[in-house]
């Protein structure tokens, strides 16, 4: 097995250029899905790229490195709106995942079931992507194409998550349901993010994980929420499950799915309130 251990961007990059080659980080993911001793084929490990990991903020907004773990998530003092996120963080695995896993790996395996992405979904994320050619962003919503599957390029790998500074609104809150608590799938998962100003919602980001082929943003029940004194009442089932493609699985069926996302989410919103109003 051909394996390489760059210690720079410049030459990891370069080496993605010339070769197909399987990315190894924090490799939570990666091993569990080889099924076999040792991984297949040639490997280009950037688990040694400490520019890859940090969290910094600019004018624009906040940078979060593709190798940043979990639990340096979890560590990190953050604004309220990342909440959701470091909520999510402490759910992700054990805390031996936490320590190793990371934030772009979690993207990058495109999971329906990945906990780090409704979150961000909330936080209007975006993802860097770079190659030897140069880099590009896309929204995370578009960088997520379907179960597994996402849009990077040949020679390309994720290298940060930007959110705005407009997004960095409110305060924010997570929460799923499985089996158990930690180590386990989920049913469904929701994120909220709410902004009150005058005992009015000035701003609504609302996304759910898990019952789909994909995350996604409710835009519409969001639209509901905004304007008026905050209401969970207003996230009612229909709304959600018009908004959401749910799945039938060995876990819940399809009905079964939006009405837990449309509970989840009142009650992810109803404690917001009471933050707001503390």
């Amino acid at each position: 097995m051909h394996y390489l251990r760059p210690d720079t961007l410049h030459d990891a990059l370069a080496a993605l250029q010339s070769t197909d080659l399987c990315i190894a980080a924090g490799c939570t993911d990666l091993f569990p899905a080889t099924q076999a001793r040792r991984l297949p084929g040639p490997v280009l490990d950037i688990s040694g790229l400490a520019e890859l990991r940090g969290i910094s903020r600019s004018t624009d907004g906040w940078k979060i490195g593709a190798n940043t773990t979990w639990s340096d998530l979890v560590r990190a003092e953050l604004p309220p709106a990342f909440r959701g996120l470091q909520l999510a963080a402490r759910e992700v695995g054990a805390k031996q995942i936490q320590n190793r896993g990371t934030i772009a790996g979690n993207l990058c395996n495109a999971s329906p079931a990945a906990d780090g992405v409704p979150p961000l979904l909330t936080l209007d994320a975006e993802v860097e992507l770079s190659s030897a050619d140069g880099g590009r962003k896309l929204p995370l919503g578009n960088f997520l194409t379907g179960p597994r599957q996402t849009a990077l390029r040949k020679g390309e790998m994720v290298t940060a998550i930007h959110v705005p500074e407009t997004a960095v609104r409110g305060e924010a809150d997570f929460l799923k349901l499985g089996a158990r608590a930690y180590l386990v799938i989920s049913i469904a998962m929701c994120a909220a993010r709410i902004e009150i100003i005058d005992n009015h919602v000035t701003d609504a980001a609302l996304a759910v994980g898990s019952c789909g082929p994909v995350a996604a943003r409710l835009s519409e029940v969001e639209a509901a929420l905004t304007g008026r004194p905050l209401d969970p009442a207003l996230i009612t089932d229909a709304a959600v499950s018009a908004a959401l493609s749910p799945i039938d699985d060995v876990r819940a069926d399809a009905d079964y799915r939006a009405r837990a996302a449309a509970e989840l989410l009142r009650r992810s919103v109803a404690r917001l309130g009471r933050v707001e109003a503390a």
